[in-house]
């Protein structure tokens, strides 16, 4: 993929905030998803324990059989520390590598992490989708900020998630009997196809296979790179 810079990533906390706020005026939630929906990828990054290394993986599927057709990734060194609110200075310089490094263009995107579920309105998968210019979701497996009552148990089941009397985004069940998720939008995608489109990639698991797969890719390529490191002492 070409990818042109959207800024750099180099500034203060108070820049990075204010990055923010810019960009989140930027983030649109018209739905801009073609139809069908035939590709659909996931994105995860993955830390080398007490190191500065980590891995950033993406997998694209095909539906409606869910089936890989691409993976990608890119190997980078953490220079942003862990803030929560933050994560995408932290994760999204590798992640973008990673992306660039993909033949297929997606449809869509999900990602392990929150979209517009933020204190700023620009949690790591709207970040990702105004970089790309493609629609995003966010999926995250706990909550960042916000209200909520508890879904019901049943696959489907969901609840509203509201910060400052304004929805962001649902707490989604995606499989009978498990913690449900909190699916926002990222960028070009309102809150009701978000959360379709979660339900649609969820198989067996409570994480929608693009996510999992990810997840699983960015485990074994850091494995891999430890072991290698290891022979070579």
């Amino acid at each position: 993929m070409v990818i042109p810079c959207l800024h750099n990533w180099s500034m203060t906390y108070p820049e990075a905030a204010a990055l923010q706020r810019q960009l989140a005026a930027e983030v649109t939630l018209v739905n801009r998803l073609p139809q069908p929906v035939r590709l659909v990828a996931g994105v995860d990054v993955s830390y080398q324990p007490h190191g500065e290394l980590f891995f950033a993986g993406v997998v694209v599927l095909e539906r409606p059989g869910l089936r890989v057709v691409e993976e990608a990734s890119a190997r980078g060194r953490v220079e942003f520390p862990y803030v929560p609110g933050f994560l995408s200075f932290r994760e999204l310089p590798v992640v973008i590598e990673a992306f660039r490094n993909l033949n297929r263009v997606p449809d869509a995107i999900l990602v392990d992490g929150q979209g517009i579920a933020h204190p700023r309105r620009l949690g790591v998968a709207s970040h990702l989708g105004l970089w790309l210019g493609l629609p995003t979701v966010g999926c995250a497996k706990s909550r960042l900020c916000g209200e909520y009552e508890p879904p019901g148990p049943a696959r489907g089941d969901r609840q509203p998630l509201q910060l400052g009397g304004e929805q962001v985004g649902v707490v989604l069940t995606t499989r009978d009997r498990v913690k449900p998720l909190f699916i926002s939008p990222g960028h070009l995608v309102d809150i009701d196809t978000a959360a379709q489109l979660t339900l649609e990639c969820c198989g067996r698991y409570r994480m929608p296979e693009p996510t999992r797969l990810a997840h699983h890719l960015t485990n074994r390529l850091r494995k891999e790179y430890l072991a290698e490191m290891a022979s070579e002492e």
